[in-house]
């Protein structure tokens, strides 16, 4: 009935000790770990390869994508890399492809002077500038792909989007759970809180990167197979899919990034919850701002954030309990959440207390993974 899929996206620091982001790393920097990462062939069609056959394997150099006049890709401004799983039908079958793919990423960067540490935000530069500036061909790009117009943003954070689709749902149920997960949202994300940095210091609250991506970008994102089901909504709440496999998938893209992938796990257990929820009734086409910047802040220590946090938590619970076909399958998933909730203590709590005692964002970003 249900399908699942995570995309993780990989920050590191170089062999210098200094942030690997597009100021001092280029492309093929990157692409030389995943040259040498192994090829799957039967990960094909469910994987999307793209125009510029960038995304040829399981693991990618992510950035900016750089065309010239006559739209040919000639560059890509780099941030990571990003690691997908292909299609399961297990949450448990995603977190293991997760947990191998990863370990062989960090293996072969590691040989190669890159190493692997968890951020959702770049804790040095909270802008991003195409150098060279946009071409002509590029500007006009901006108007048929409107969400290339806040890199300024994703080429500076850091997140997961966990994937969840369910068999022969129609589709205008699928854009309801959309809503319904967008409207949720500022309640699920603070279990993954993990950007407390900002311009080189310690930013006032727990994620940055919740602080400044909504309302600019999706909370959730629903793929669509014909043009008439697409909502209009700024941020997209809807996008037609570029491959078969995507038509009906949901995507959850709210979250920071987390180095225990057992909290996806958990995460994931909740949105299934929440699908087969029957009780929950609030419902948002565009994210919340305001209560995302509450949540971005205070995490649990508000009091609405964590009385919602709590009710949804149950409610999915419930919900995966009472379902004929799945019932408990995966509701151990959900103790990894349990325990965040009753300590009220993300991992942005951890970095800003090694912070604290190491005085240097490097130092403690080597102590994540």
């Amino acid at each position: 009935m249900f399908s699942f899929g995570i995309e993780h996206e990989v920050a590191f620091v170089n062999h210098q000790g200094k942030f690997a982001d597009f100021s001092c790393t280029k492309f093929q920097d990157f692409q030389q770990i995943i040259d040498y990462l192994p090829t799957y062939p039967d990960d094909y069609p469910s994987l999307r390869v793209g125009d510029a056959e960038i995304k040829k394997k399981r693991w990618y150099v992510e950035g900016f994508e750089r065309l010239d006049l006559g739209g040919e890709v000639i560059d890509c401004t780099s941030k990571g890399i990003e690691i997908r799983t292909t299609i399961h039908s297990t949450i448990q079958g995603a977190i293991d492809e997760l947990s191998a793919s990863f370990s062989l990423l960090r293996q072969v960067a590691n040989s190669r002077g890159f190493f692997p540490v968890l951020i959702s935000f770049n804790p040095y530069t909270f802008r991003f500038e195409p150098q060279p500036p946009l071409n002509d061909f590029e500007l006009q790009q901006l108007q048929v792909y409107p969400d290339d117009k806040t890199a300024y943003i994703y080429m500076v954070s850091y997140g997961p989007d966990l994937n969840i689709s369910v068999a022969d749902l129609p589709m205008e149920k699928v854009i309801d759970i959309g809503q319904k997960l967008t409207y949720y949202s500022p309640f699920i994300i603070p279990f993954t809180y993990s950007s407390p940095f900002y311009n080189g210091n310690l930013w006032e609250g727990l994620s940055i990167r919740t602080f400044i991506r909504t309302g600019k970008r999706s909370a959730t994102l629903v793929f669509v197979e014909k043009q008439e089901q697409l909502l209009k909504s700024t941020p997209a709440l809807t996008k037609i899919a570029r491959i078969p496999a995507e038509v009906g998938r949901i995507e959850f893209k709210a979250c920071d990034s987390c180095d225990d992938f057992s909290i996806y796990a958990g995460l994931m257990t909740l949105l299934k919850g929440l699908i087969l929820d029957n009780t929950l009734s609030g419902r948002a086409i565009i994210p919340d701002a305001k209560l995302h910047q509450t949540s971005a802040k205070m995490g649990f220590d508000h009091g609405e954030i964590f009385t919602m946090a709590s009710n949804i938590l149950q409610a999915a619970e419930n919900a995966l309990i009472n379902d004929a076909e799945n019932h408990d399958s995966d509701i151990h998933f959900l103790d990894s959440l349990k325990q965040i909730l009753l300590l009220r203590k993300t991992k942005s709590h951890d970095l800003i207390e090694l912070w604290n005692r190491l005085g240097s964002i490097e130092e403690t970003l080597k102590k994540t993974y």
